[in-house]
């Protein structure tokens, strides 16, 4: 564990959102520490992806406040970046082109850019492929370009909605792995959304369970384990089991 005195990065106070009449998030408030990393967990249906939309600022909410580093979050003004689901690296461009995309979208200078795409590609273990596009490559080389797409912008606020959930369990924890290093190697914060408990178990400074709709947040845990995690260590199970209860009872 990193201690609980770093600086807070992102507040979130009394976020509400309502959908007409449907309430789906109901008076949402907690803290994210810099370059801490928090999954988010909740039962099935239960407003996760609305809460992610509303923190990438692609909705407003209905009532409270979303701050990083004390102002109202601006994607104009922050960086945040986004790792959805599906496979999204762009077809048409090399894998040194993808991981440059969203630097030249911010005008960063040609060196600067240089600089930051060779290192990641360097951490990814893609310096030889710098050349290929995606679909020359493997399923999980092709999510590892759109997750080092994220980190190389070296973001305020880094979004991961269910990243593996079409992946075998193999290619799961190898793409767990990596993005620990690389969460490590750039010291981003990250809030990863995940059904999957052992994952978030595995992956998290600190878990927030959200309850049904209309969602609140349930508990708050900080997740304490030494890294590398043990999935067969009685700690992480009884963690996991703690949680797994807490979202079947909400």
């Amino acid at each position: 564990m990193m201690g609980n005195n770093r600086e807070v990065k992102v507040e979130v106070k009394n976020l509400t959102k309502k959908f007409d009449d449907l309430l789906v998030l109901n008076d949402i408030s907690f803290n994210i520490r810099k370059g801490e990393f928090v999954c988010v967990v909740g039962p099935t249906g239960c407003g996760k992806t609305t809460f992610l939309n509303l923190l990438t600022k692609l909705i407003e909410p209905t009532s409270g406040e979303l701050l990083i580093d004390g102002e109202p979050a601006d994607p104009k003004k922050h960086n945040l970046a986004f790792v959805f689901q599906e496979p999204s690296a762009f077809q048409w461009l090399t894998v040194e082109e993808n991981l440059a995309f969203g630097l030249k979208i911010k005008k960063l200078p040609p060196d600067e850019i240089k600089r930051r795409v060779d290192n990641m590609l360097e951490l990814l273990g893609l310096t030889k492929f710098r050349n290929a596009y995606p679909s020359q490559l493997s399923v999980s080389s092709e999510q590892r370009i759109i997750i080092g797409r994220a980190f190389v912008m070296n973001p305020d606020l880094l979004l991961m909605d269910e990243p593996y959930g079409q992946m075998d369990i193999k290619l799961r924890y190898y793409l767990e792995d990596e993005v620990i290093r690389l969460w490590k190697e750039t010291g981003s914060t990250v809030v990863f959304i995940t059904h999957n408990i052992e994952e978030a178990v595995y992956l998290a400074e600190k878990v927030l369970i959200l309850t049904n709709k209309p969602a609140t947040i349930k508990e708050e845990i900080e997740v304490e384990l030494p890294r590398p995690r043990d999935f067969t260590d009685p700690a992480f199970i009884q963690l996991r089991t703690h949680i797994t209860d807490q979202i079947k009872w909400w």
